[in-house]
């Protein structure tokens, strides 16, 4: 059941970021002219310059490359990227239909904003699923399947030469927009994934350690481990404290640290993702 459930919730997931992405470029990025990379950018050079319908050029672009992916990578990559494959320019069609949509704005600067938080959010949000993008996230993959080139050199090759399309079209000003959202959206795309995932490490060295312990154990419910170590310029044996915490308690703990022994020596670190007792699955937890 649970099984499902999780299937259901995915496809809903993956279905609204979908519907994000599509909404970004037909209203801020389309309207605009402002340069983007992956398939949706080589289709607005294919409007351009062959005037072929953007839903149309799109939507056969990322049935051949999902063919392409399903043929040298197999069915399982395939299942993550079929629905971005279909339901991406589907949705695309229906936005653009609307002309209401493409006059949400005239600022550029607005829409490139706008564009790239969202874009970044839709993209963020199928990749957190662990799905794929689909479309020029493809090749790559299996450039470095068949040669072992590294994935983020080919996919920044061919996003760069994408671009690069699209500048015989583009003014100055849009070329800078693009820029710009590009970098936008990676850094949306970034904290997406990682959004919910971040904690923050506490390293602390002191002479109260047990008592600094137990105080974060007990009072705190916080996870601990005890490290042995060694001092440097005395070379004494010491005990460290190790503790990991949400963002939003590491100050709360820091100050009960800092109670117990102002003389502390303590290292806040941030760290990605933490998995575990506590945190990936609960406290009391058989193994």
């Amino acid at each position: 059941m649970k099984r499902y459930q999780h299937l259901i919730s995915t496809s809903l997931i993956i279905l609204a970021a979908n519907i994000i992405l599509a909404f970004t470029v037909a209203c801020f990025i389309r309207p605009h002219g402002i340069i983007m990379g992956g398939a949706t950018g080589l289709s607005l050079t294919l409007e351009h310059y062959l005037n072929i319908n953007l839903s149309f050029s799109l939507i056969v672009l990322n049935i051949l490359l999902f063919l392409l992916g399903f043929f040298f990578l197999g069915k399982k990559f395939a299942l993550t990227t079929i629905l971005s494959t279909f339901l991406y320019p589907f949705f695309l069609s229906i936005f653009l239909s609307f002309q209401s949509l493409t006059h949400l704005t005239d600022d550029i600067l607005l829409s490139t904003i706008l564009g790239g938080i969202l874009l970044g959010v839709g993209m963020g949000l199928i990749l957190r699923m662990g799905a794929s993008t689909g479309g020029m996230d493809i090749p790559p993959l299996i450039l470095n399947k068949r040669f072992h080139i590294p994935v983020a050199l080919s996919l920044y090759t061919f996003d760069t030469c994408i671009l690069l399309t699209q500048t015989g079209f583009s003014t100055t000003e849009q070329v800078l927009y693009g820029i710009l959202f590009t970098i936008l959206t990676s850094f949306i795309v970034n904290k997406v994934i990682l959004s919910g995932t971040q904690r923050s490490q506490l390293f602390i060295i002191s002479k109260e350690y047990n008592k600094i312990k137990d105080t974060l154990l007990h009072d705190l419910d916080l996870g601990v481990t005890l490290i042995s170590m060694e001092t440097a310029m005395t070379q004494t044996p010491q005990m460290a404290v190790l503790c990991v915490t949400t963002n939003r308690r590491v100050y709360s703990v820091n100050a009960v640290i800092q109670k117990i022994d102002p003389n502390a020596f303590i290292t806040i670190s941030s760290i990605n993702e933490v998995k575990g007792r506590g945190f990936s699955f609960d406290r009391n937890h058989a193994h």
